[in-house]
């Protein structure tokens, strides 16, 4: 049983594990537990796993109305947690972050099932933190987490990513055919989430022109929220080499076009990049919980694996950011390095093996 979601960085990672877990036991079931009206509950389905969710949602930072109905939520989430554990019968429960898998792990480690933690970020969440004494294992993506779990069960995995992420050789050329770039002229990528990014694209309104006048083109992800006002900005400014897109589905072919990487600073596309081992310039987004991205930005900063740039100073200071960059192949190839050494490409294999460890 795998129980979390909520965004992308829980559910990829999961959706990984589980994978993973049936290429090597094929008879297995695996049934996932999400919350309610979250992504999950569409992207779990998609991938071929079935899922039921729990009517569970976070403590508003704020005072609501909503925050008055938490305790019943949570109850109520325990219980039918109860009920699945005893109905589905378990031999491992695996939580990834997220909402969901609270209830879940609790009342498996009540019931004496093994658990297992997958703690993505360089922060670990409360929820992970609350139930790490108890779990059987937990499985990190930076070092250091010894700060919030007890180090003996502590495993250092790294984050699981799709499978087309790990194999870039080769698809360059289709990668430019696919979305119209111009051969021999070099591409930045720009990623701020399926929803889009508001300072991240505000930066590149500000600096695009630049960016063309280097010899650069840009293929630029500005989400769902931006890319009326991004394309209509784009067609206005007459710039020939700025691709705007709503959604990029086929990531590895954006990785695979990319020189240098502009993102925010999620578990999921800090793992991936890693992977990529192209330069990257991290805009961690402020608006989550207890900053984590900014924190898994400055994780890889101190490594010299990755920039910087507060959200806060983006949109001024990304232009020149960017042409300093350009500009100093050495600083290029320095951060190419040094983020290849973080990454974990077998991250899937090296959980299921904290799995069967666990389970014998």
């Amino acid at each position: 049983m795998i129980g979390g979601g909520g965004t992308g960085g829980h559910i990829y990672p999961a959706i990984a594990i589980a994978n993973a877990w049936m290429a090597k036991y094929p008879s297995s079931e695996i049934l996932f537990v999400g919350a309610e009206g979250k992504m999950e509950m569409q992207k779990v389905p998609e991938a071929g796993y079935k899922i039921i969710g729990l009517n569970i949602a976070g403590l508003q930072r704020k005072l609501t109305a909503e925050n008055l109905t938490f305790p019943f939520k949570v109850m109520g989430s325990l219980k039918k947690s109860w009920d699945l554990i005893n109905d589905f019968k378990p031999d491992i429960v695996i939580g990834v972050g997220g909402y969901a898998s609270g209830p879940v792990l609790f009342v498996a480690q009540q019931k004496g099932i093994p658990t297992l933690i997958q703690e993505q970020n360089s922060y670990a969440g409360i929820t992970n933190k609350l139930l790490a004494k108890k779990a059987d294992a937990i499985c990190v993506a930076y070092p250091g987490m010894d700060r919030f779990f007890p180090a003996d069960k502590i495993i250092y995995t790294g984050n699981p990513v799709r499978k087309d992420i790990l194999s870039l050789e080769g698809k360059t050329d289709k990668a430019m055919a696919y979305f119209g770039l111009q051969k021999g002229k070099p591409v930045v990528l720009i990623l701020g989430g399926s929803l889009g990014a508001k300072t991240i694209n505000e930066s590149v309104l500000q600096c695009m022109s630049k960016i063309e006048a280097l010899g650069y083109q840009v293929l630029w992800q500005a989400g769902k929220f931006y890319i009326e006002e991004m394309a209509r900005a784009v067609k206005e400014s007459g710039l020939q080499h700025i691709h705007v897109h709503e959604f990029i589905t086929h990531m590895d072919l954006a990785y695979g076009a990319a020189d240098v990487v502009i993102s925010r600073a999620g578990a999921l596309s800090v793992s991936e990049l890693s992977l990529v081992g192209k330069p990257v310039i991290f805009i961690p987004s402020p608006n989550v919980a207890e900053d984590h991205q900014t924190k898994n930005a400055l994780a890889y900063e101190s490594q010299r694996a990755a920039l910087m740039i507060a959200d806060h100073v983006a949109i001024g200071s990304l232009g020149r950011a960017l042409e300093n960059l350009i500009n100093d192949k050495d600083e290029v190839k320095l951060l190419s390095e040094n983020i290849k050494k973080l990454a974990k490409p077998e991250a899937a294999l090296d959980i299921v093996k904290a799995l069967e460890k666990i389970m014998k």
